[in-house]
């Protein structure tokens, strides 16, 4: 998976204040809406993945760059909520943003002992760990998000190590979120990186 949000050398305040006062009117309840039905059918699309990759081994391919454009999306989104860059978030499944940049490697196979083992213990040998720990982490990332708030305020730049920190937040949680939906079977390291 290659995940990565460049580092903006500069920001606006005025987009900036925009976003932290009027930002759920024009940016997170249209995009939430539609992120609704879109994520619906998204799970849709998941349960029947995990019956096809039982019993044939594989991810239908047209399922899984519907997901990655999913992934692509939301992420557009939490970018902008985040402050890490700026820009109105595009809307749609196939659109781009040049900040942004989210590659999926589509699995030529899928292991099947492995897709019944995340079903039944996955929330154990995944969900536990990973939960734990990334549950401090976005503690830090939104502690983070809020110093960078003031930062930019002032500076107009966030300071590359709290990019870099939710960032690697932000990537942590989507190799969870891969594996645990059956998109990959590599088990995902305890990285920011």
């Amino acid at each position: 998976m290659t995940f990565n949000i460049k580092h903006a050398e500069s920001l606006s305040r005025g987009e900036l204040l925009l976003r932290t006062i009027f930002g759920v009117i024009y940016i997170y309840l249209p995009h939430g809406f539609l992120l609704i039905f879109v994520s619906l059918w998204g799970a849709i699309l998941g349960f029947i993945s995990w019956w096809v990759i039982l019993f044939t081994g594989r991810y239908p391919q047209s399922f899984f760059e519907y997901q990655v454009g999913l992934l692509r999306w939301t992420t557009r989104v939490r970018a902008r909520q985040f402050n890490l860059t700026d820009g109105y978030p595009a809307f749609g499944i196939g659109s781009k943003d040049e900040a942004i940049t989210i590659d999926v490697e589509y699995p030529a196979s899928l292991s099947r002992g492995l897709l019944l083992l995340r079903a039944f213990f996955g929330w154990l040998y995944v969900g536990i760990p990973h939960g734990f720990c990334l549950f401090f982490i976005a503690m830090a990332a939104f502690l983070a998000n809020f110093i960078g708030f003031w930062v930019i305020l002032f500076t107009g730049k966030l300071p590359e190590g709290i990019h870099n920190f939710v960032v690697g937040f932000f990537r942590w949680s989507t190799r969870v979120n891969l594996y645990l939906t059956n998109m990959t079977d590599t088990y995902p390291p305890f990285s920011l990186d």
